[in-house]
């Protein structure tokens, strides 16, 4: 994300972005949202103090001159009403909660410790709000197989290959599409996970199979000098991009007969963190495979395998008793 592009924004939030870019390595994504969050807040608590005219659209509310005064003014109250503050008035959900809630406890918390500009941080109150816990939906061993056979075309080895390794490695996409030739090895690949962090990932004869026949097809010829290196290339003759990478899955289900809708490429990821699980891998190795940097995230994964539950439970031959054996 280009910060210098930014003009609507205060000083102390441009500053607060640059330091997540380039101290904290974070990606373009995560910038841009913290941006949109704070903006909506900054615009919110303008509003809700009365120092904007009432019938000005909220989107076009000034924040530029919001400054340390004003937020020193912020009390836990005025956040509790921003987590679920909609300027279009619709609900949020869950998900969206909790996500702004991150975003302000992370800007006050720069604004507290690394800066020095509050001598109390209001958000160390503020509670994440409650979300339902959902099990990541994934595809069964026999529709990764039928999703591999729907490669065809020009581009089959090329395809082939990269759902290899989503399903295989559980790459993230902007993982994924900032593979480089130079990250690839005899049986691993160096890849750049969240916050610029390094990490190996190991993968089988197949993968290595769906690699090897697909550098032996790639052409990088018409490439310009700057994608000369990236592993995969789209069909314009540059480094395929997670758009690309997107739609060309969605092509993939449909042939595979699969519900395009419920599935992307970070459900191929689960895909393969559940298959991984049921097959015996341990979580902290799951979650060094995945780059989770906390284990919780990685747990999600250990509820999954219903059938081994239920065949657990169905082990234990005291649960197998009726009430009339027991009590015969």
């Amino acid at each position: 994300m280009n910060l210098d592009a930014i003009t609507d924004a205060p000083d102390i939030l441009l500053e607060f972005l640059e330091y997540h870019s380039t101290v904290r390595g974070h990606s373009d994504r995560t910038i841009e949202g913290y941006y949109l969050d704070l903006k909506i807040l900054l615009r919110f608590i303008k509003k809700r103090k009365r120092l904007v005219d009432p019938a000005t659209p909220f989107s076009e509310i000034d924040i530029t001159d919001v400054d340390m005064d004003l937020i020193r003014q912020i009390k836990i109250e005025d956040l509790y009403r921003y987590q679920s503050f909609s300027p279009q008035g619709s609900s949020l959900s869950a998900a969206s909660r909790c996500r702004r809630t991150s975003s302000v406890k992370s800007f006050f918390n720069y604004l507290t410790t690394k800066r020095h500009l509050l001598d109390y941080n209001v958000c160390q109150e503020l509670e994440m709000p409650k979300r339902q816990a959902s099990l990541p939906r994934y595809l069964e061993e026999d529709e990764c197989v039928r999703l591999l056979n729907a490669c065809d075309g020009p581009y089959a080895l090329r395809d082939y290959c990269i759902l290899m390794l989503f399903l295989s490695c559980g790459l993230r996409i902007s993982e994924l599409v900032n593979l480089n030739l130079t990250d690839v090895y005899e049986d691993h690949l160096r890849v750049l996970g969240k916050g610029n962090k390094e990490r190996v990932v190991f993968f089988a004869e197949g993968c290595r199979e769906a690699i090897d026949d697909y550098l032996a097809v790639r052409n990088d010829e018409k490439l310009k000098e700057s994608d000369k290196n990236a592993l995969f290339i789209s069909q314009k003759n540059c480094r395929f991009g997670a758009r690309g990478i997107e739609q060309m899955l969605d092509k993939k289900l449909k042939l595979a007969g699969l519900d395009a809708s419920r599935y992307s490429p970070h459900k191929l990821r689960h895909t393969a963190a559940t298959l991984m699980l049921k097959n015996g891998v341990d979580t902290r190795a799951l979650q060094e495979v995945l780059g989770h940097s906390n284990l919780n995230t990685t747990q999600i994964y250990t509820h999954l395998d219903n059938a081994a539950l239920h065949e657990a439970a169905m082990a234990n031959p005291i649960g197998r008793k009726t009430k009339d054996e027991i009590e015969g």
